[in-house]
């Protein structure tokens, strides 16, 4: 990854400016620098400008028909598994290397950030269900839809909790960030052959109408839905921590009013943004913070 570093936005042309250049160099929303670097090369791929807007033009006429189609056959193609073999043959084979970094680095990260929730609210016992893929094995076992059900049943789980003892959410003393990984992601190689083209944006709206295809609509629905629940989780976060500043980072909200399942892809790509810009203050706190949020002098 450093050889890709040092390849990438290597020219300025100060009347031509790169933007992804700029996005790159820019400080001032905390990421993690392998992820920043892989969704601004994926930003300014090829595919993401050629292929992308032809793409999502036949996903959502695609997704109109599975719509109608559902409407009045709900329950005659359902099946996870052959959705996920699928989203797995597609991604090994299909999808480029920065692109499926992201994609499988974004189940680490959220549930590092479930657990770190779980681990740090007073009086509160939850168990989590990390999802945490280091193959492309890992995703036929039903990973996407997992990862959805994970989030909502931790909201549930949670608020129960916190309406029994009627109590609400404040945060443990010390902090408990042992669940914190401070990783670059470097250690699994992704294919890279010359059929590996697709970019982030242009995969999910590849991979929608499979989704919406295979999976009953209440599975579908939900999934659309839940990536509002990013105000959700910043929120018990800043309650945790005693800092709202990060919800300003926080694009998908509103979870009470949904929005439509054909935003599904460009919310999608929000929301592995805003976990991403969450994780890292986590790890900030823990490389320079002690648990109780002190600042420690780097040496």
């Amino acid at each position: 990854m450093e050889n890709d570093k040092n390849n990438t936005f290597t020219n300025h042309d100060e009347r031509d400016p790169n933007p992804w250049l700029a996005m790159y160099l820019d400080l001032s929303i905390p990421i993690n620098d392998t992820t920043k670097l892989c969704l601004m090369r994926d930003n300014d791929s090829k595919s993401t400008k050629f292929l992308l807007p032809i793409i999502k033009v036949v996903s959502k006429i695609l997704m109109f028909i599975i719509h109608v189609f559902k409407f009045f056959f709900p329950n005659l193609i359902n099946s996870s598994k052959i959705l996920h073999r699928i989203l797995s043959w597609g991604l090994k084979n299909f999808v480029s290397r920065d692109a499926n970094l992201l994609i499988f680095r974004h189940f680490h990260v959220g549930s590092e950030i479930m657990e770190f929730i779980a681990a740090n609210i007073d009086e509160i016992e939850i168990k989590t269900s990390p999802l945490k893929p280091y193959n492309f094995e890992d995703i036929k076992d039903d990973l996407f839809l997992k990862h959805d059900l994970n989030l909502y049943n931790f909201v549930i789980k949670l608020n129960k909790q916190l309406k029994e003892k009627g109590i609400a959410i404040k945060g443990k003393k010390p902090l408990d960030l042992s669940m914190i990984s401070i990783d670059q992601f470097n250690h699994i190689e992704f294919p890279n052959k010359f059929t590996n083209v697709l970019d982030l944006r242009s995969a999910i709206e590849l991979f929608t109408p499979f989704y919406q295809l295979f999976l009953t609509s209440n599975d579908f629905v939900r999934a659309s839905n839940s990536l509002q629940l990013d105000e959700t989780i910043a929120i018990y976060t800043s309650q945790i921590l005693g800092t709202p500043g990060h919800l300003g980072l926080v694009n998908n909200k509103h979870p009470m009013v949904p929005e439509t399942t054909y935003s599904a892809a460009y919310r999608l790509v929000l929301h592995g943004l805003a976990a991403e810009t969450l994780h890292e203050i986590l790890v900030n706190m823990k490389l320079h913070k002690n648990t109780d949020g002190i600042m420690i002098p780097k040496n």
